[in-house]
């Protein structure tokens, strides 16, 4: 039975029209968009020997103050980010999924919003919020709470265009999984808080690490909200994106691109966490 099962399912695929077609398609949109800019970069890299990279990275302009501080700036956001975010993440999918009331289409509607507004605009929407026209501007400047052009602006900005990441990973385990052991947990007389980490969370454990490794990877990365905020105050403001840009726009273009492979570096050891937490969620889902 299972032979027979496994042969029509092969034979299912084969016999799908259109392959052809859309493996050139996609091979073809990802070798402009993806591969050739990668191989640019290696081969850029491939010129130079592994004393020549480490002069590059080393050099006093790449790794100076400012650069140490823009590094040190972007791992801060991050840490922050991901905190926020896990717990908002962790909170809305717990409130989406186990719960029925009024709202709660809204409250998805608009956990997904960040997904459909430009960097750039969430940038401007902060700068209309706590900028010299806004309201709050006066009881911010009495509480000498700098928003604008200053670190929690930074972090505000990347909350919000990361804000979707782990929520939306956790919400589509929590539906599969349904409410059933939670309510038995319930009527026995257990706790909100027995009920999530010793039923909900062993569901969600995997889910969860893959949404934060997600949410690392574009806070790191984030530049258009950062860059409207950030007031580019080089040793205070500038995150790594921002500093790769200062670079470029100064003609450094070994700096650049020696500040690039350092954000490269840091995405790849992210993109093998995220493979491996993905492979061990699979695997231990038997999928």
């Amino acid at each position: 039975m299972t032979h027979r099962h496994t042969h029509a399912k092969k034979k299912s695929k084969s016999i799908i029209p259109g392959f052809g077609l859309s493996f050139g398609i996609v091979m073809a949109i990802l070798g402009i968009i993806v591969v050739i800019p990668l191989c640019s970069l290696v081969v850029f890299s491939a010129r130079l020997s592994l004393s020549e990279f480490w002069q590059t990275i080393t050099r006093p302009r790449v790794l100076s103050s400012y650069a140490v501080k823009s590094i040190l700036l972007t791992l801060k956001v991050v840490v922050i980010t991901v905190v926020v975010n896990t717990i908002f993440g962790l909170y809305a999918a717990w409130l989406i999924t186990k719960f029925t009331f009024r709202g709660k289409k809204i409250i998805s509607t608009l956990i997904d919003l960040p997904f459909t507004i430009s960097p750039i605009i969430a940038g401007l929407i902060f700068v209309l919020t706590f900028g010299r026209q806004s309201f709050l501007y006066p009881y911010l400047e009495k509480l000498g709470i700098q928003i604008i052009f200053a670190v929690p602006g930074i972090v505000l900005a990347t909350i919000f265009v990361t804000f979707p990441f782990i929520s939306r990973e956790i919400i589509p385990v929590l539906t599969a999984a349904g409410n059933d052991e939670e309510e038995a947990a319930a009527l026995m007389g257990a706790n909100g808080f027995q009920i999530f980490s010793q039923i909900t969370l062993p569901h969600i454990r995997w889910a969860l690490l893959y949404g934060i490794v997600l949410c690392s990877a574009r806070a790191m990365g984030e530049f258009g909200a950062v860059s409207v905020l950030s007031g580019h105050l080089r040793g205070l403001t500038n995150t790594m994106p921002l500093y790769i840009e200062l670079l470029y726009q100064a003609f450094d273009f070994t700096g650049a691109f020696a500040m690039s492979s350092i954000l490269v570096i840091m995405a790849v050891i992210i993109l093998i966490l995220r493979n491996i937490l993905e492979h061990r969620g699979n695997k231990e889902g038997g999928i």
